[in-house]
């Protein structure tokens, strides 16, 4: 990737010194003629644009090294000679004698010292653009690292929900195929939509909350075929917008996390309900579900889901996300709220 299209910075100190330029012609074009005015400010002007991108480009990348400073200000000393030099001369043969005055002829030490001033301020205002186009760089470059960073946890966070999501499935079709249910079919074509979302959506930014809601819904079919005992399923999606965009994956852990310790063939009373609201700029998420005896008050009953949920809620709605938790003797209730903005 180019950090800064270098086109735009040439085009930046061309259009700077042919505004300079005209700047001075017109302004000094009010006392003069104007092709006096252009060869005076060419004269006076020339050597400090050579003066400033010989620094720019052979001496400032001195300056930054230890060893190079010596060096650094000798070459500066001898380009400043050398520019003064040239500018006297090339006035003196191009000026003198063309206004009424010996100033171009004579080395005097008010001439020496506005022909220093002038080639200094062009050197330091050049190398204050590479400074600032330097700094631009850094923080282009500095940003860019830490979305890749960003972008490579999310991805690893995403990879360790899906294969447990993977392992609960082809456990279902596993369980089918024991008992030889004509409900496999079934199996197989559902888990073939999560593969296809997985493969083909869940590395996108984002996506619509149609594709979302129906990955939840083919999860869970597969966990009410897997289950031989009845429960009661509630899943309301009645006040959606289903092309609002989401992060893909962002709701599976909780609904995994409610199957998972929720839902017991121990236990007479089974149930889970989710609801998903949704309102301009703000998608509210529920899951409630009966909590199993043995996991009551246990701190491990969120599991390792939630746990990867709220990191991926840090990275892809940072300061956007409230996740309330509550947990009862035999009630698990989980809201996620996320903010557009």
């Amino acid at each position: 990737m180019k950090w800064v299209d270098r086109r735009n910075i040439v085009l930046l100190h061309i259009s700077f010194w042919v505004i300079f330029a005209l700047f001075k012609v017109f302004d000094y074009a009010n006392d003069i003629p104007t092709n006096l005015a252009v060869r005076l400010v060419v004269c006076q002007h020339i050597f400090s644009l050579v003066g400033a991108y010989t620094h720019y480009f052979l001496l400032l990348p001195l300056l930054f090294q230890k060893r190079k400073r010596v060096v650094y200000t000798l070459g500066l000393t001898l380009l400043l000679a050398l520019c003064i030099l040239g500018r006297g001369w090339l006035e003196s043969q191009l000026i003198s004698g063309i206004f009424q005055t010996t100033y171009y002829d004579e080395w005097a030490l008010a001439r020496v010292l506005n022909m220093l001033w002038t080639l200094i301020s062009f050197i330091v205002f050049i190398s204050l653009i590479k400074f600032t186009i330097d700094r631009f760089v850094f923080e282009s470059q500095k940003k860019e690292l830490e979305n890749e960073k960003l972008n490579a946890e999310l991805n690893y966070l995403k990879a360790q929900i899906n294969p447990h999501f993977l392992f609960n499935t082809l456990h279902n079709l596993n369980y089918l195929s024991q008992i030889k249910s004509d409900q496999a079919t079934e199996v197989i074509v559902k888990l073939s939509n999560i593969m296809r979302y997985m493969i083909y959506e869940s590395n996108k930014p984002s996506v619509t909350l149609a594709k979302e809601v129906d990955y939840i819904q083919d999860y869970l079919d597969l966990e009410a075929i897997r289950l031989n005992k009845a429960f009661d399923l509630k899943f309301d999606i009645s006040t959606i917008d289903k092309q609002m965009e989401i992060a893909p994956l962002i709701f599976i852990p909780l609904v995994e996390n409610a199957f998972k310790h929720g839902i017991s063939d121990q236990q007479d009373e089974n149930w889970i309900n989710i609801s998903l609201h949704s309102e301009k700029g703000r998608l509210e998420f529920k899951v409630e579900n009966s909590l199993k005896e043995k996991s009551a008050g246990n701190d491990e009953a969120s599991g390792f889901g939630l746990k990867n949920l709220k990191k991926r809620l840090e990275l892809s709605y940072p300061k956007r996300h409230e996740l309330s938790i509550q947990e009862a003797s035999h009630k698990f209730s989980v809201q996620l709220t996320l903010k557009d903005s």
